[in-house]
């Protein structure tokens, strides 16, 4: 063989183990929320635990893309857009999102997480045949907003008036309010209702509720009261209102009580069905889940901080007591 049909022959034989090692781009996962990034990694971190139990595994076989709205909705439809330029082949997205992504008409499968009903959202026809691109999770969060003036109401029976903070024109806030000013109506509690939209206005509403003579706090349902719930719970404390929350998410960080659908297992849910999806799945052909675990947590190193003794018969309710 002469010298230049060797080199030929090597170099071509060199150039079949690049060829070989090609491999097929990942499929791309899109995340999408209205909220802040920061006070929301754990709920990333439970979606991606769902992928993974189905197989997917994040920079191995599939790539997360995150994008976060920080409280802007007016950016989601923007968001959804660079998604679908990415060629995601599924997006998770909370309510907000999977709203603008309907209004958006994308072809892309969505998989919403949402304690909202999605059916009078429209974001499905029903919930077990959806219909559409669009499939998800449901966490129970605001028609328990009775169940939780009751658990408070154990906690502080001489308050004569609960204060009630609501985040007003969303479906989920409007239900809650409904439901809890019933409850008290039928048992006779007063109620000093005060609605915020911004960060800002907390310290007013907190003013109020001290000026008002409130003796608990029940917080609304929703990502805008959870992306603040630090500073939140810090002005409970400051005023010494003893309070209750949806999520676990607040008693973990200080608050007295909170009672609701763990939102960590729904985005595992989410993160299942998403890769579901992934291996095939129609979102059509995937009834909307309702997530069945529920968290009833106390914080007793905040009840005995602000001279509380909490009642035997709540102790015995609890799901976890955080010492």
């Amino acid at each position: 063989m002469r010298r230049r049909e060797f080199i030929a022959v090597v170099g071509g034989a060199a150039a079949w183990p690049l060829a070989a090692r090609a491999q097929p781009a990942m499929p791309v996962v899109g995340f999408v929320r209205d909220t802040p990034s920061a006070p929301f990694a754990h709920i990333v971190n439970a979606f991606r635990r769902g992928l993974n139990e189905i197989g997917f595994v994040n920079g191995q076989n599939v790539r997360i893309v995150q994008r976060w709205a920080e409280g802007h909705d007016d950016r989601l439809p923007a968001l959804i857009t660079d998604l679908v330029s990415q060629k995601a082949a599924v997006i998770a997205a909370n309510r907000p999102a999977a709203l603008a992504a309907k209004a958006a008409a994308i072809t892309v499968p969505v998989v919403f997480a949402t304690g909202n009903d999605p059916v009078a959202d429209e974001l499905v026809t029903s919930l077990n045949r959806p219909g559409g691109n669009l499939t998800g999770v449901v966490f129970i969060a605001a028609v328990l907003g009775a169940k939780r003036l009751e658990l408070l109401r154990q906690l502080v029976p001489a308050a004569g008036t609960i204060a009630f903070l609501v985040r007003p024109n969303t479906g989920e806030s409007e239900a809650e309010r409904v439901d809890v000013q019933n409850a008290a109506q039928a048992i006779g509690q007063r109620l000093v209702v005060v609605d915020v939209t911004s960060e800002g206005e907390f310290e007013a509403a907190f003013t109020t509720f001290v000026q008002r003579g409130a003796g608990g706090l029940l917080v609304g349902s929703g990502p805008f009261f959870t992306s603040h719930r630090e500073r939140i719970v810090a002005l409970a404390a400051q005023h010494r209102l003893p309070e209750i929350y949806p999520l676990r998410e607040f008693a973990s960080v200080g608050g007295a009580m909170s009672y609701g659908a763990s939102i960590s297992d729904a985005y595992r849910q989410a993160g299942i069905y998403a890769g579901r999806i992934l291996k095939g799945e129609k979102p059509a052909d995937l009834p909307v889940m309702q997530s069945t675990k529920f968290e009833f947590v106390i914080n007793l190193k905040t009840t005995r901080a602000l001279g509380l003794t909490v009642p035997d018969r709540l102790l015995a309710l609890a799901d976890e007591v955080i010492e």
